[in-house]
């Protein structure tokens, strides 16, 4: 039985256009998958870069709201979770999709050494100046002229390094953008919590758990997340797993009592009433909508 969130069968999607691309490694798109995707959350098991020429897309990442104006870019990272909103008329843009092989091998430990993905799931939206932005399109360009050269056995070696280089200057210029931005001592309080709230809400509802991993009382922490973002940190808690819990009943097959093991409630009942109690409707009536 399926148990993995799968990307929406993007990669189907995929076969129905003239597509330039490595096997299903490494794909571009020009087309717009956006307007085609679900409009209930599902978790990505790709990372996507999205070159927004022209338009607006309007989606949330992992609950945070996102409205990306062009020029810019998107990175969407595998395990997170999507929900498409809107995109506008006039939208037209660029799509690169890398499967987690290709990714995981840029470099060993990539995503620690470079700067850009250690910020983008803070900032997934990059804003692109004139030179960014043609910088970016000519990155694209030479990932296709590369593409498209089929009998070159060393294609996706090739497109590999020229998205590391690229990426290093892009993270670079990120990095550096981030550092002049100070944050107050709550606000890095809470995107510690926030953090924390990602990684664990499969199996930590407490709000115990999370203050004892920052070395902060309860009522503190409690008070910061309330004061900072005008919401309870249980409330931050429960909006993960009730995302997580509607990702998992509308894009995999498994059942009640599979998801109720996998979000670590005691049993099925219990989860039931869980999500009813937030959404105003059972696990079944909510997959069945």
């Amino acid at each position: 039985m399926e148990r993995a969130i799968s990307f929406l069968n993007w990669r189907d999607k995929f076969d129905n256009f003239n597509l330039d691309a490595i096997g299903k490694d490494f794909v571009l798109l020009e087309k717009n998958l956006f307007s085609s995707t679900s409009e209930h959350p599902f978790k990505i098991d790709l990372t996507a870069i999205i070159i927004c020429l022209k338009g607006t897309i309007e989606c949330s990442i992992n609950l945070k709201p996102i409205k990306a104006v062009s020029p810019c870019f998107i990175v969407l990272l595998p395990e997170q979770i999507l929900e498409h909103k809107s995109v506008s008329k006039d939208y037209s843009g660029r799509m690169i999709a890398m499967s987690k092989k290709f990714t995981d091998n840029l470099l060993p430990n990539a995503q620690e050494q470079l700067p850009l993905f250690l910020s983008v799931k803070e900032k997934p939206v990059i804003e692109l100046n004139k030179e960014s932005l043609e910088g970016m399109i000519s990155y694209y360009n030479m990932l296709k002229r590369i593409i498209k050269v089929k009998e070159n056995p060393y294609r996706l070696e090739v497109a590999r390094h020229l998205t590391l280089a690229h990426f290093y200057g892009v993270g670079f210029v990120l990095h550096n953008t981030d550092i002049q931005k100070k944050s107050t001592h709550y606000e890095k309080l809470v995107e510690k919590f926030i953090g924390l709230v990602q990684t664990h809400h499969k199996q930590e509802r407490g709000l115990e758990f999370y203050a004892n991993q920052m070395h902060l009382t309860y009522k503190h922490l409690a008070k910061v997340v309330k004061e900072t973002t005008n919401k309870t940190a249980n409330d931050w808690i429960d909006e993960h797993v009730i995302l997580e819990a509607k990702a998992l009943l509308k894009s995999t097959n498994m059942t009640s009592q599979q998801i109720s093991d996998e979000l670590n409630f005691s049993d099925q009942s219990f989860f039931g009433k869980y999500f009813k109690r937030h959404t105003g409707m059972s696990p079944r009536e909510y997959r069945g909508k």
